[in-house]
């Protein structure tokens, strides 16, 4: 019988030439405004105690808003206070209108035991990745779906029409865009033709150029019920978003609302940084770089540390030289998590966690 532990000898690689398709949603999508609630009460807790535990979950329906999860901190929390105030920013309308419901213990003093000796707050294994075919190092089509959602935040200003929830998505085939999807809420006094005339106009040919084959606006028609109304948001539903598109696997669990103790949140962006530097000095000649990082809890160093290239080179000895201890506060000490600087974690909750420059984990090392 074949040994199920040996290298297959096949290397990484996520092909060009195949379809890709990746989507992005605003900051008003249900579930980002859940991420974003989370991250806020961590940046708070952090701002004023940077040793707190942070563990937050959130369902918002309608004007409601269930907060839960696990927090030991000294920071007097104002949960109606936070929620309300993600409320109105994303553009949901009057902040006093939301019921917020909060539901929060300290964290298991079993857990916290083992974090209080410098281990992983949890078992798991994160992933990192980067690329060349952009100077984000991401994928092309999730930095296109990226920057139409962008575009069509903007616009909210200008055309107050425009409502809080919409997602963006973009297809491409051998190097070309094959289809633009766009779903963009708004008010119900506009016609369906003039959004779709201002989407094609200011959003599509302003980020992708007129030469697409396949656009789809509003693919049901008018789209006037969004965000909380229309859906239920949750924390941590859109962690394909939040990372690098489908082309890349997902590894461990959702980033927000996780202070930087939880490796699911520190370990990726360690992860991230590791790719990053592995391609930006293309070692190996590499193109693309997978890393996975796997922990176990209570324990201060990775199970598994592993790093290949496109080429099938596995580049892991660079990294252990390079990144000499990947302990949870090592990478804390690092990248500065505890007092961020110039950045905020609720400035991730929305459009993705790499590939902007403000986030220290984006720095090659």
């Amino acid at each position: 019988m074949p040994n199920p532990l040996a290298h297959s000898g096949m290397p990484f690689r996520s092909s060009r030439d195949i379809p890709r398709t990746a989507e992005m949603v605003t900051a008003g999508h249900p579930d980002k405004y859940c991420d974003q609630v989370a991250d806020y009460i961590l940046d708070f807790c952090l701002e004023q105690d940077d040793r707190s535990r942070v563990a937050i979950e959130c369902l918002a329906k309608n004007d409601l808003i269930v907060i839960s999860g696990e927090v030991t901190t000294r920071a007097a929390v104002d949960w109606c206070g936070i929620a309300q105030h993600v409320y109105r920013t994303v553009g949901y309308g009057p902040a006093d209108r939301l019921t917020v419901i909060p539901f929060v213990s300290r964290q298991s003093a079993e857990i916290s035991a083992g974090v209080d000796t410098n281990g992983a707050g949890d078992q798991g294994i994160m992933i990192g990745y980067a690329t060349d075919e952009t100077p984000e190092a991401l994928p092309l089509e999730y930095v296109l779906a990226r920057k139409l959602a962008w575009k069509l935040e903007s616009l909210r200003g200008e055309f107050p029409w425009l409502g809080a929830d919409g997602k963006t998505q973009v297809t491409l085939e051998n190097g070309h865009l094959r289809s633009v999807v766009i779903a963009v809420q708004h008010s119900a006094l506009i016609p369906i033709g003039d959004v779709r005339a201002v989407m094609l106009d200011r959003v599509i040919h302003s980020i992708v150029g007129s030469e697409v084959p396949r656009v789809v606006i509003n693919g049901t028609g008018p789209f006037t019920v969004g965000g909380l109304y229309a859906d239920a948001g949750v924390v941590g539903r859109k962690i394909v978003s939040d990372a690098y598109g489908p082309r890349v696997p997902v590894g461990g669990g959702a980033y927000s609302g996780k202070d930087p103790t939880k490796v699911d949140r520190s370990a990726a962006y360690a992860a991230r940084q590791i790719a990053r530097s592995v391609v930006a000095h293309g070692i190996g000649g590499a193109k693309e770089c997978l890393v996975a990082i796997a922990y176990a809890i209570g324990q201060r160093h990775p199970e598994m540390v592993t790093a290949v290239t496109d080429k099938g080179l596995d580049v892991a000895s660079w990294v252990h030289e390079q990144f000499p201890d990947l302990s949870p506060d090592a990478t804390i000490e690092r990248l500065g998590l505890r007092k961020p600087t110039g950045w905020s974690y609720s400035q991730t909750a929305a459009y993705g966690h790499y590939g902007r420059s403000e986030f220290p984990w984006e720095a090659v090392s």
